[in-house]
């Protein structure tokens, strides 16, 4: 192996005499020799080290027979092999380290702030001796961060591995220990750059001299494999993170991609549901997956689990990317005898499919629905949570109070939050154009403001909030207070044709309802009834899209699937509903 090697016959019993005194003889023979080797200038010197529970010992390196380090290039071409063609470098900074003791280890601010402030150091091209390394350290300006802050430049610059192993040789030659962090920031490095045999020699050191892994170093283990022809070593892994924790959404997405792409469909599904049932959320990345694996197989268990996801995107208000979409369409298209065919459309402000003629869902809910609905969000979201630790009861029964004697309205606006539209402009200006905007067509406004509107400053003139006054109802609530339980209110008390305009996404009250059938009415009804606002192209008015008609999420009737898609990936929610769909039929 490129990071251990074995023994000669001398050099072990060497090494077992040395480190009686940690470990029993048994124990030992698991642990013999970790030899980092070190190109010279001159000559090749090799140091080796041997590991206990706590301390990594230096050993003599005569005794030791190792391997010639490998060649850069050797290492791209031949340890590349099998690895997934997209591979992206682990940020910096993006795992935190236990101490030997496996312990999480806390950083200060002023740690942290002390990493940054080097973020620009350039690792050495070449390996280095100790004495080399000392220099470096010496003159660096925090030397007690020294080799934290070159490891981490060694990852963002992508180093050859030898270099690393030299500060690794020399830190064990220096202190008698390689800590644990050390360990996990050259594991990176290896995961980086794909190098299988490296990735399975820090985990030998690591299984042995630490009780316990924290997660990162799980993730980066399970993922390095992943993405290698010893792929099921990851699974094995996986199952020993089970035993501890709840496995990260790496973990089991690296785990599912390495099963889909040795065709292991059943088991990548397996491991799917069985995220799904821990509330590991996937990301669309691993969902596209399925299709793009799947693709040509003609199973009728497969396409029962792939219409699966295409169902919990549509419960889950989630809407695919470009990439994800087409990989749906040829997923489609390739099913043998299924004959698919997908084609991009708009679709018509009546909810009609342009390609198939085909009537979308009504983004309306039955009277039924929407009495059951509105008692709900009265009942669970304003009074059943914490609504009143953001407003006081008194506040709240006033705008009840205000409300019913002005009912109904046919617009509610979160004044604050769309006086921010335009940071360049004063927020009462945003907040008139707004409301001059809606106001075209003789609706009845209600605009949520809070009282440090009605103080004249530079962002609140008094005569602009006067003359909007003139054209909407105000009600300002204390400026500490959540406005959005008034919203909520005012909109369901005024009627089924009433909107509301904010661009949060609401995703706290949704949390709040007890059970996914009410949840599910409570997102249709916000996709039918939230009003989406922008600034125009020349930044000098606002625009706004009315609420759909149609219910914008994934529909199906047995022989046609509607998907809404958006052009680019988006990482959060939001309340924006795409305006481009996929049309698949079945001829």
């Amino acid at each position: 192996m490129a990071l251990f090697s074995q023994t000669s016959q001398q050099g072990f019993q060497a090494l077992l005499w040395k480190c009686h005194m940690f470990w029993p003889v048994s124990r030992c023979r698991q642990l013999f020799a970790a030899s980092f080797s070190v190109p010279n200038r001159e000559k090749t010197n090799y140091l080796s080290f041997m590991t206990s529970s706590s301390t990594a010992l230096p050993v003599d390196p005569k005794e030791t027979d190792v391997l010639p380090t490998k060649k850069r290039s050797e290492i791209d071409c031949k340890e590349g092999k099998g690895w997934d063609e997209e591979t992206k470098e682990i940020p910096e900074g993006k795992f935190r380290f236990s101490s030997s003791l496996g312990a999480a280890k806390k950083w200060s601010m002023s740690h942290v702030q002390s990493r940054h402030k080097f973020s620009n150091v350039q690792p050495p091209e070449k390996p280095l001796q100790a004495e080399e390394w000392n220099k470096l350290r010496e003159d660096f300006q925090s030397p007690e961060i020294f080799e934290e802050v070159m490891l981490n430049s060694m990852i963002r610059c992508n180093s050859p591995i030898d270099v690393a192993k030299s500060l690794l040789t020399h830190l064990a030659k220096r202190n008698g220990d390689i800590a644990y962090n050390v360990l996990v920031k050259y594991l990176t490095l290896c995961v980086q750059q794909r190098q299988v045999s490296e990735i399975r020699d820090v985990y030998d050191i690591m299984k042995v001299r630490f009780k316990i892994l924290e997660s990162g170093a799980y993730n980066l283990l399970i993922r390095g494999l992943s993405n290698s022809d010893q792929w099921r070593m990851a699974l094995t892994l996986l199952e020993e993170v089970k035993k501890i924790m709840i496995p990260s959404r790496t973990c089991y997405e690296s785990c599912i991609k390495a099963a889909s792409r040795h065709q292991e469909m059943k088991l990548a599904f397996e491991l799917y549901d069985e995220m799904l049932a821990k509330d590991v959320i996937p990301t669309l990345d691993v969902l596209q997956s399925f299709f793009d694996y799947s693709r040509g197989m003609k199973d009728a268990e497969l396409q029962k689990e792939l219409f699966g996801i295409l169902l919990y995107l549509r419960e889950n208000q989630i809407y695919p990317h470009k990439t994800f979409m087409r990989s749906i369409k040829l997923w489609f298209e390739s099913i043998p005898g299924g004959n698919w065919r997908g084609r991009l459309t708009n679709i018509k402000d009546s909810g009609q499919c342009p390609v198939c003629n085909h009537q979308l869902e009504d983004s309306n809910l039955t009277e039924e629905e929407y009495s059951n609905l509105s008692e709900r969000i009265v009942r669970d979201v304003i009074h059943g949570t914490d609504t009143f630790r953001k407003t006081s009861p008194q506040e709240f029964e006033a705008f009840q109070t205000f409300v019913e004697n002005r009912l109904p309205f046919d617009i509610v606006i979160d004044g604050l939050n769309v006086s921010h539209i335009k940071s360049r402009k004063m927020q009462c200006e945003n907040l008139f154009d707004a409301v001059n905007c809606l106001a075209k067509e003789n609706a009845r406004l209600l605009v949520l403001g809070r009282k440090h509107m009605l103080i004249n400053s530079s962002n609140w003139k008094r005569e602009i909030m006067k003359e909007m006054q003139n054209k909407a109802d105000f009600f300002f609530a204390e400026n500490i207070s959540e406005d959005d339980a008034f919203l909520l209110y005012a909109t369901l008390r005024s009627g089924k044709h009433c909107k509301f305009v904010t661009r949060d996404f609401l995703r706290d009250h949704k949390a709040c309802l007890p059970d996914s059938l009410t949840r599910h009415l409570f997102r249709k009804w916000q996709r039918g009834h939230q009003i989406v606002f922008f600034p125009s192209a020349e930044g000098r008015s606002m625009k706004f899209l009315p609420a759909f008609h149609y219910d914008c999420v994934v529909q199906t009737t047995g022989d046609t699937w509607h998907i809404p898609y958006k052009d680019v990936f988006e990482e959060k929610y939001s309340y924006q509903v795409p305006r481009k769909w996929l049309c698949i039929q079945q001829k």
